[in-house]
């Protein structure tokens, strides 16, 4: 029987495992409504001030800020890369990568040099391995994003845009779907573009109190900071809705497993029991 002892240390150590995901499953599940709950409480405010940004952007406005000029020559690129600080989420962050080191490559044959402010250990260790240009990293925010943690980040990126270090800056991450589907999203931040949203043809202009020059200011830095922000919400509602389905994955596997190796069991069992029946009944059968 020490076969089926082995198959039985076999069927333990799977069943704990089991436990083990379907604890982190419900974990997920948890966190995952409360990382809803944030991102969908930031999306109005981003939307918003999203709208506001793009019609800035073709308002006749005596004062140009610097990121609404559209640049000539494009020679440098920043991307601020977001994942995850863990694992055990399926292929959010390896999708994510991909995407972003796919520009990159793209971005590099067009002759452009491309800066990367990475937020995420997954992010972090993956660029450093790459041999990425890594200008900025933030790690360890947890499971709820704070603002304070992301602008050393943001305020690095908005220097080197000022200064002419960069003249582009996107941002990579993961976009909320639903609970089954996430998909990594790039966005451009720097200059700003209003294509996507809706404009008026006619020439029209805000009107600001008390200095123009203040307004857009303050408001094109918020406007940048609630992207960022609004990204990372969005990535970390992914992630704990991918965690979730993961581990749901690896419960239903190991559960199939217990199934197989309860089956191999009750096998080898019933050929041990059998083959100890037919060596008393040979055994009996020798002496009579």
């Amino acid at each position: 029987m020490a076969g089926s002892k082995e198959i039985r240390t076999k069927i333990k150590s799977v069943e704990n495992t089991r436990k083990i995901t379907k604890a982190m499953e419900m974990v997920a599940a948890s966190k995952m409504r409360k990382a809803q709950d944030r991102m969908t409480a930031a999306r109005p405010y981003a939307e918003k001030i999203k709208t506001v940004a793009a019609h800035l952007s073709h308002a006749q406005s005596e004062y140009k800020h610097s990121f609404i000029i559209q640049r000539e020559n494009i020679k440098n690129i920043g991307l601020i890369v977001v994942t995850s600080d863990k694992g055990l989420c399926g292929g959010l962050n390896t999708n994510v990568l991909r995407s972003s080191i796919s520009q990159i490559k793209d971005w590099e044959k067009e002759g452009k040099k491309v800066q990367v402010c990475t937020i995420g250990n997954k992010a972090i260790s993956f660029m450093g391995r790459v041999g990425a240009d890594i200008k900025y990293q933030v790690s360890g925010m947890g499971d709820t994003p704070h603002m304070e943690d992301l602008l050393g980040a943001i305020k690095v990126m908005l220097d080197s845009y000022t200064n002419g270090e960069i003249d582009q800056l996107y941002i990579c991450y993961t976009k909320f779907i639903n609970t089954m589907k996430q998909e990594p999203t790039m966005e451009q931040l720097l200059p700003l573009s209003g294509e996507k949203d809706e404009t008026p043809e006619s020439s029209w202009d805000y009107i600001y109190e008390p200095d123009a020059t203040l307004v857009i200011d303050a408001l094109l830095s918020r406007y940048i900071e609630t992207l960022i922000y609004h990204g990372v919400a969005e990535n970390m509602a992914s992630e704990q809705s991918s965690r979730m389905v993961a581990m749901k994955a690896a419960s239903d596997n190991a559960g199939n497993v217990i199934d197989e190796l309860t089956l191999v069991y009750n096998k080898a069992r019933q050929a041990a029991i059998t083959k100890e029946i037919s060596e008393i009944v040979g055994g009996a059968a020798a002496v009579s």
